[in-house]
C-alpha cells in the first residue's frame, strides 16, 4: 500500500483522489473549501481543511514521509509555485503538479515538481492517438477487471530472473515488458533469463486484483 496526498479537489484533484484510494492506496485528501473537503471525505483515508501554503502545516503531516503529492490548485499559479516550493523544502520525493500553459509548467519545474500534468491536453493527445494508432499497446480497451500496469518490482523480485519467479503461475500476471531505467532501455516481451534490478519498471498485464497483489508485495 502507498500514501499519497491530493492538494486541491477541484474535479481533477476530486477524481485523483478519488481513484488513488479505490485503488487501495491511503489519501490525504486537502483543501481550503470546507465544501470540497465534506464531499472527498468518503473517498480518501483523511480529508483535511487546510491552506497548503502553509509550510509548518504540511510539515506536521509529515509529507516527506508520503510517497508522493499531486498538487492541482486550479489556475492560482502562485499558490501552486508556492506549495510545490515548500514540499521540496520538506524533502518529498515525488511531487506531481498540474500546469495550466508550458511557461506554469516550467516554474513548476524549477522550484520542485518532478513531474508535469497537462489534463486536457494529456487526454486530447490520448483520444487523437487512440483515433489515429489504435493498436498503441496504452490504448488497448480492456475488459473492466484487467490492468495494463507499470509496478516497481517489490524487493523479494530483485536479483531473480523472471524464470524463477514464475509471476504468470503465481499471480496470473503477464510481464509483457520491462523498462530499464539504468540505462535507459526498454525490452518488449523480457527473456525468461531476465534479472530484475531495483531499477526496472515492470509493464505488467492481468487481472486488477492479481496486479493489486504484487504491488502490495511492495
Amino acid at each position: 500500500m502507498k500514501r499519497f496526498a491530493v492538494i486541491g479537489l477541484g474535479n481533477f484533484g476530486f477524481h485523483v483522489a478519488q481513484a488513488l484510494f479505490e485503488d487501495g492506496n491511503e489519501v490525504v485528501a486537502i483543501d481550503m473549501d470546507k465544501s470540497r473537503v465534506q464531499a472527498i471525505d468518503a473517498h480518501a483515508t483523511e480529508a483535511i481543511v487546510m491552506n497548503a501554503v502553509d509550510k509548518e502545516m504540511m510539515k506536521a503531516l509529515g509529507m516527506e514521509q508520503l510517497d508522493g503529492v499531486v498538487v492541482s490548485t486550479g489556475a492560482n499559479i502562485s499558490t501552486s509555485v508556492l506549495i510545490c516550493l515548500h514540499l521540496q523544502e520538506l524533502k518529498v520525493k515525488r511531487i506531481i503538479a498540474k500546469a495550466i500553459d508550458d511557461d506554469h509548467a516550467k516554474v513548476l519545474t524549477k522550484v520542485g515538481a518532478t513531474e508535469i500534468i497537462h489534463p486536457e491536453r494529456d487526454m486530447a493527445l490520448r483520444v487523437a492517438r487512440n483515433l489515429s494508432r489504435p493498436n498503441i499497446i496504452d490504448f488497448i480497451p480492456l475488459a473492466a477487471d484487467f490492468d495494463l500496469a507499470q509496478i516497481d518490482p517489490p524487493r523479494e523480485f530483485i536479483g531473480k530472473s523472471l524464470k524463477e519467479l514464475n509471476l504468470r503461475a503465481k499471480y496470473k500476471v503477464h510481464i509483457i515488458a520491462i523498462k530499464e531505467l539504468v540505462p535507459e532501455n526498454f525490452i518488449l516481451v523480457p527473456p525468461a533469463n531476465f534479472i530484475i534490478k531495483d531499477s526496472d519498471i515492470l509493464i505488467a498485464l492481468g487481472k486488477s486484483e492479481d496486479i493489486k497483489g504484487i504491488r502490495a508485495l511492495a
